[in-house]
């Protein structure tokens, strides 16, 4: 039987983040400010050709998917990949921070992504953070170091995502305070958090392990442009 997790993308855009979808019957993706992912209904040429229809001119595009999946007619691979599944079924390990961070809003959004686009916890876009649950580190010049949030949205599963920071803060447990507190609130309000890492990120791992992150499945993780 199919796991809602085992298609992220086509199961969040018809869910609770369908207000953010674009695309039709045959083929969805996120709005290109929140997010690049896109996935079809099925493997039918029709499908195919409007997840293409959805790859911009310039950019890219992605597919998160627990099977291997066609190319989308006039598209070429970037990066075809597998990722490491985690969800925290039965809770998890602490909920404080142990030390002080901050809610980030619409303000902090360009911050926000210069941060993402120094330390690339994957792909993020001018508005990714407002997909929710976003919370930050400052340093004492004010300073954006650390980051953790919400992606996917699936039923009753939500994603801990974009978690980074600023290599010159790394070593203070910035990234496992801020992850225990955006997963324990997801857990607080009756969901389940998962999360994704590539699977030779032994030290990332071990983190979402020691909290209580299990490994669920390994799906693809495909990057695609026109060709």
């Amino acid at each position: 039987m199919a796991h809602l997790l085992d298609r992220c993308v086509w199961n969040a855009l018809h869910s609770r983040q369908a207000h953010l979808a674009i695309g039709d019957g045959r083929a969805v993706g996120f709005q290109r400010s929140y997010a690049m992912f896109i996935a079809g209904a099925d493997r039918s040429d029709e499908s195919l050709a409007a997840m293409a229809a959805l790859v911009p001119a310039e950019g890219q595009s992605a597919m998160v998917e627990s099977d291997s999946w066609p190319l989308p007619p006039g598209t070429r691979i970037v990066k075809d990949a597998m990722i490491v599944q985690m969800v925290a079924e039965t809770g998890i390990a602490g909920s404080e921070a142990g030390f002080a961070f901050l809610e980030l809003g619409e303000a902090d959004e360009p911050e926000a992504l210069e941060l993402a686009t120094l330390c690339r916890p994957g792909p993020f876009f001018e508005r990714t953070s407002a997909l929710g649950g976003f919370i930050g580190v400052r340093d004492d010049g004010g300073r954006l170091v650390a980051m953790a949030g919400e992606r996917f949205k699936i039923g009753r599963y939500t994603e801990v995502s974009a978690v980074c920071t600023h290599p010159d803060q790394r070593g203070r447990g910035l990234a496992r305070g801020l992850i225990r507190v955006v997963a324990s609130r997801i857990a607080a309000r009756g969901e389940t958090p998962f999360l994704h890492s590539y699977p030779d990120n032994h030290g990332a791992i071990a983190l979402y392990e020691s909290l209580d992150f299990r490994r669920r499945a390994e799906v693809n993780y495909t990057i695609i442009e026109r060709d």
